[in-house]
């Protein structure tokens, strides 16, 4: 059976990551999900926590009847450089065969050190991207047709909206500029 691994940050998960799992699963008998930047919340970029995190990719899945028996989520933290990072991700999973990734560094790293590394089918990119889920929350737009339901209500119960605003209030966030001027 092959054992795919899938990397991201899934700040938040939303329904590309979704579509992303659910075609992985359609070639691998089980998938690894690392919760990548597992140290890193309360920032901009990144302002869910690991366990935040978890559990809204475990809900979300279950709301789409993935069966838990082919996945498994592994949160990892940050390696202090990019030259150790496979090793340390190797140390952190169990073995996989094949990784999925449209990461370019990513990619590289993985390929060098002697994986079968699959582009990921991106759904609808230009619209399922954490990035302008947090750019909407922030600007107090809609943003609840992005992710699926179970996430949405996680980030309700957490007070996540008002994180990322608080979070916003550096200019930190990566918004595009002419996202960023009043029209």
């Amino acid at each position: 059976m092959v054992r795919a691994l899938f990397v991201g940050r899934f700040q938040p998960f939303h329904l590309g990551h979704l579509h992303a799992v659910q075609r992985i699963l359609e070639e691998a008998g089980e998938l690894i999900i690392v919760v990548g930047s597992a140290q890193m919340s309360h920032e901009p970029d990144n302002p869910f926590t690991a366990g935040e995190r978890i559990e809204m990719i475990r809900a979300a899945l279950a709301d789409a009847k993935v069966d838990r028996e082919r996945y498994m989520l592994i949160p990892i933290a940050d390696a202090p450089s990019h030259r150790t990072w496979v090793s340390y991700v190797e140390s952190q999973t169990p073995r996989f065969d094949v990784v999925y990734s449209n990461q370019a560094l990513t990619s590289r790293l993985l390929v060098e050190a002697g994986y079968e590394v699959k582009e990921i089918p991106l759904h609808r990119r230009s619209k399922y991207e954490a990035t302008e889920i947090r750019r909407r929350i922030l600007k107090g737009e809609d943003w609840s047709e992005l992710v699926p339901g179970p996430v949405y209500k996680i980030v309700g119960e957490i007070d996540g909206e008002t994180r990322i605003r608080d979070l916003g209030k550096s200019d930190s966030v990566r918004i595009k500029p002419e996202e960023n001027q009043s029209s």
